[in-house]
């Protein structure tokens, strides 16, 4: 059995403008890329403690993988 952590799981949840590209071929949208490597700027609390942002953002910013990306709400 994995050792318990006793502290409190710190969650937040924070927004970005990263650039995209966007290819439409007759007026259909063919494909999306995200430009992932774009470091964090002017980063918006969106739920959470807002005391953790500048804490995720350097965890989001330091070159660890993604898990998974979601579109569309």
């Amino acid at each position: 059995m994995p050792p318990t952590n006793s502290s409190p799981t710190r969650r937040i949840v924070f927004e970005y403008l990263v650039p995209v590209h966007v290819e439409v071929e007759d007026d259909m949208v063919s494909r999306v890329t995200v430009i992932d490597e774009t470091p964090v700027r002017a980063p918006t609390v969106v739920e959470g403690d807002a005391d953790y942002l500048a804490d995720a953002v350097r965890a989001a910013d330091d070159g660890q993988s993604w898990p998974s990306w979601q579109f569309g709400y």
